[in-house]
């Protein structure tokens, strides 16, 4: 396969000696060195390359949604007197600025 793309990116001098040695080892380029790393680790499951998009969406949709409205507060019915909260706190408020 033709390699037409260029990606680059900065590496500690120790990683870099490193890589050479790896690569001086294996008898090969650096880049291949890195193109042989990182398709090994797409193999061996890097999130997001064995999974296609709509699944990875599903599944991070479901992970979402079993946390949607899930705070605990101890009050059970909080969701259904929420009005009447609401409107109890903020007289509180306009009380306690007329007041002042």
């Amino acid at each position: 396969m033709a390699k037409s793309e260029v990606y680059s990116w900065r590496v500690s001098p120790q990683m870099k000696r490193a890589l050479e040695e790896a690569a001086r080892r294996q008898k090969q380029t650096i880049s291949a060195l890195l193109e042989k790393i990182v398709a090994q680790s797409f193999r061996n499951g890097v999130e997001g390359w064995k999974e296609d998009e709509a699944a990875l969406q599903e599944r991070l949709h479901a992970a979402g949604l079993a946390a949607i409205g899930k705070i605990k507060s101890g009050r059970t019915h909080r969701s259904k007197r929420v009005r009447q909260d609401l409107r109890r706190k903020l007289q509180g408020k306009h009380e306690r600025a007329r007041s002042h």
